[in-house]
C-alpha cells in the first residue's frame, strides 16, 4: 500500500491487477460474498478466515476451488492469513459483535476493510472504528448494500428535481417467520432492518437527521417476543420530515424489501415501490396537470453487495471516498440508536446528543493510545 491520499486512506500501489481479498466469515452471508468476489473480474479470493476452519474449507471447495497453501488459504486469524497470501484487503462478514475486533486487527495489519452492516453494534464502537481507520491510515467501508440499485439511484435523481422538500415516507410491511434469534431479540425491526431504510433516506434526501420521535409496539398476533413494529418521525436538515412506518407481522399486500417510498417537494412528488423504476409528477404548470413520468433505468448496474464491492475496489484504486465510508455511515447507525432510545423513553431524541454521549463512551473505553488520541481530536 502507498501513502494516504486526499481521501485520508492508502490506495493500491498497482491499480491494474485484481485486488487480492481475504474473506472473514464462511456462513450463509459469507458464501454469498464468496460468490460475489469470484464473479468480479477485478477481485481475487486468496483466503477465507473462520473460527470453524472446516466450515471455511467446505465453502471454498463448494465454490470449486482448492483449500490450502496451493489454493485459497484457510485459517482462524485475519492478519496471519493476509500475510501468508499477500492480501490487499479484507471483506468482513462476521456477526456484528465481531466487527470491531476483526476490523481493528485488519486495519492495523495494513489492510483496508469492506464490512457488512452494521459497522458495529453501537455508535460508540462505530466511532472507535472511525478513529481506528484514521490512526491506521486505511479505508474502512460499510456495505450498505441497499444503496446499490439502479432504481434507487434514479429515485434520488428525481428527488433532486423537486426543489425544497417537505416530507418523505417509507412504508415497510413484511411477515417473515425467521425462527431463531430474531424472534427473540429486542427492537428487532429497528435494529435488524430499519437501518437499511434510514441509510437510504440519507442517500435519497442528500441530508442528515437532526432528531427523532419513535414509538414501538407488538401486534397482538405477533410471533416475535418483543416489539416487531414501529413508527419513527425524523426531522432532517432544512425542516424535512421523514416518516418510517413498518412491521414484521404484516401478512397480505406486502411491500418490497426496500419498502414503498414517497417524497414531496415544492415542485412535485416522486414515488418508488422499492423494486421497479420510480415515478415523478411535477406540480401543475399553467393550470394543467403534469404527466406521470417513469424513469428509464440504467442497464447492467451492479446491485446490492456486488455494487458495494465495485465501489470498494474503485476507492482502493482511485482514492475516491466511497458512500459507505465509516465516518459517514456512523450517522445511519446513530439514527437506529436514537430511534430505540426514543421508543424506550417516550421522548424526542436529538441525534447530536446521541453522538456526543457515544463519543464520551468511546474515549473512556478505548485501550489504544493512538485511537484514543484520534477520538479526542475529532470531538
Amino acid at each position: 500500500m502507498s501513502a494516504p491520499v486526499d481521501g485520508g486512506f492508502a490506495t493500491l500501489a498497482d491499480a491494474t491487477r485484481p485486488v487480492r481479498l481475504v474473506l472473514v466469515g464462511a456462513g450463509g452471508m459469507g458464501r454469498a460474498w464468496l460468490r460475489t468476489i469470484l464473479a468480479n473480474p477485478d477481485t481475487e479470493l486468496v483466503g477465507v478466515v473462520d473460527l470453524d476452519t472446516a466450515l471455511a474449507e467446505s465453502a471454498v471447495t463448494e465454490a470449486g476451488l482448492r483449500a490450502g497453501p496451493e489454493g485459497v488459504v484457510v485459517g482462524t486469524s485475519v492478519s496471519v492469513v493476509a500475510e501468508a497470501t499477500g492480501a490487499d484487503a479484507v471483506v468482513n462478514v462476521t456477526v456484528p459483535a465481531a466487527h470491531h475486533p476483526v476490523n481493528t486487527e485488519a486495519l492495523f495489519a495494513g489492510l483496508p476493510v469492506l464490512c457488512e452492516k452494521p459497522i458495529a453494534p453501537t455508535v460508540a464502537q462505530a466511532l472507535s472504528l472511525a478513529a481506528t481507520a484514521e490512526a491506521s491510515g486505511q479505508l474502512l467501508m460499510t456495505s450498505q448494500s441497499r444503496r446499490y440499485y439502479a432504481s434507487i439511484a434514479a429515485f434520488r435523481e428525481q428527488v433532486a428535481t423537486l426543489g425544497r422538500l417537505g416530507s418523505a415516507t417509507t412504508e415497510f410491511f413484511k411477515a417473515p417467520h425467521f425462527g431463531g434469534f430474531r424472534e427473540e431479540m429486542a427492537h428487532v425491526l429497528l435494529v435488524d432492518m430499519a437501518i437499511h431504510a434510514f441509510d437510504a433516506a440519507r442517500y435519497v434526501l442528500g441530508s442528515d437527521p437532526i432528531a427523532v420521535y419513535c414509538e414501538e409496539y407488538n401486534p397482538g398476533w405477533s410471533w416475535f417476543s418483543a416489539d416487531a413494529a414501529a413508527t419513527a418521525v425524523f426531522e432532517f436538515a432544512g425542516g424535512v420530515r421523514y416518516t418510517y412506518s413498518g412491521s414484521w407481522c404484516a401478512d397480505g399486500v406486502e411491500t418490497s424489501w426496500n419498502g414503498s417510498w414517497r417524497v414531496n417537494g415544492e415542485h412535485g412528488t416522486a414515488v418508488w415501490d422499492g423494486d421497479s423504476a420510480p415515478q415523478r409528477q411535477l406540480a401543475p404548470q399553467g393550470g394543467s396537470p403534469s404527466a406521470v413520468e417513469t424513469t428509464e433505468l440504467e442497464p447492467d448496474v451492479p446491485e446490492e453487495i456486488a455494487g458495494s464491492l465495485v465501489e470498494f475496489v474503485d476507492a482502493l484504486r482511485t482514492g475516491r471516498v466511497p458512500s459507505g465510508e465509516v465516518h459517514a455511515n456512523v450517522l445511519s447507525l446513530a439514527m437506529v440508536e436514537a430511534a430505540v432510545r426514543s421508543a424506550e423513553s417516550g421522548e424526542r431524541v436529538v441525534i447530536a446528543d446521541v453522538l456526543a454521549q457515544a463519543h464520551t463512551r468511546a474515549i473512556e473505553a478505548e485501550p489504544r493510545a493512538d485511537v484514543r488520541a484520534a477520538l479526542v481530536t475529532s470531538r
